[in-house]
C-alpha cells in the first residue's frame, strides 16, 4: 500500500486486507480464528485505531478501520501482522521456517458515504460468498457475527454512515457484479473507492494510484482468489 495514503489522512476509513504467503490456509480449527480475533484486539488496544468492521477468512483477512493520526495505520498492521505470524510459527514449531503473510498488507481509502456501506457489507457478506455459512451472520469470526451474537470480541466502533436498520438482511442479499468488480479493482490497485468527483479532489491532493516497482507478480495456477 502506498505509505503516502497513510499520512494527512486521519480521520478516514480504509480497507485492509492480507493474505497468506505460499497458498497457506492460515486457519483451520476454529481456535485459529480465535487467535487472530485475539491478536486483533490486542493490536486494536495497542493502538487505539477505530475499528469499524472485520472478516477473518480460512486464509485471509478483511478489516475496515478509521486511524485518528498519520502513520497509525502502518503501526497497528505492522504490530498485528508480525505478532499473530510470530505465535502462528511457535504455535506449529516452525520458527525460522519462512513467512506467514504474503508481503505488506493492501489497503484503500473509501469515501464515507453510500461508498463505506457498499465496503462494510463486501467485507461482512465474504462467509457467505464463499460458500461457507448459510447466512452472514452465522460466521463467528467477523463484525456482524460479533454484533448480532452481542458476543466479546474487538470493540467496534460507530460508523460514519449509518447503515439501514434491515442492515443484516441486506448483507445477505448478493453484491452485483459491479459493486463486486469495483472494490477488488480498489483493492488491487490500492486506489481510492468512491464517487468520480471524490476521486479527482484526492488526487489534486497527491492521494492515488503509485506506479508499482519491479516486475508484476505473475498469477499462478492454484492461487486463491480474493473473495
Amino acid at each position: 500500500m502506498p505509505r503516502r495514503l497513510c499520512r494527512g489522512m486521519a480521520g478516514a476509513a480504509f480497507h485492509v486486507l492480507n493474505r497468506a504467503a505460499r497458498r497457506l490456509r492460515l486457519f483451520d480449527a476454529p481456535g485459529d480464528f480465535d487467535a487472530f480475533v485475539q491478536v486483533l484486539e490486542e493490536a486494536q488496544v495497542r493502538s487505539e485505531i477505530s475499528l469499524l468492521a472485520y472478516c477473518v477468512m480460512p486464509n485471509h483477512f478483511h478489516l475496515v478501520v478509521q486511524p485518528s493520526k498519520g502513520e497509525q495505520l502502518s503501526a497497528f498492521m505492522a504490530w498485528l501482522q508480525m505478532t499473530h505470524s510470530k505465535r502462528w510459527l511457535a504455535y506449529r514449531a516452525l520458527t525460522g521456517h519462512g513467512v506467514v503473510y504474503q508481503g505488506r498488507f493492501k489497503a484503500f481509502l473509501i469515501q464515507t458515504d453510500g461508498h463505506f456501506l457498499t465496503v462494510c457489507r463486501y467485507v461482512e457478506r465474504n462467509p457467505l460468498r464463499a460458500g461457507l455459512v448459510r447466512r452472514a451472520e452465522d460466521w463467528r469470526w467477523s463484525s456482524l457475527g460479533q454484533r448480532v451474537r452481542n458476543c466479546n470480541g474487538p470493540t467496534l466502533s460507530t460508523w460514519p454512515v449509518l447503515p439501514p436498520s434491515n442492515w443484516t438482511e441486506l448483507v445477505n442479499i448478493p453484491s452485483t457484479e459491479q459493486e463486486l468488480a469495483a472494490i477488488r479493482t480498489a483493492l488491487a490497485r490500492s486506489v481510492p473507492y468512491g464517487s468520480d468527483d471524490w476521486r479527482i479532489r484526492l488526487t489534486t491532493q497527491g492521494v492515488g494510484p503509485r506506479r508499482p516497482r519491479g516486475r508484476p507478480r505473475r498469477q499462478r495456477s492454484g492461487d486463491l482468489p480474493i473473495a
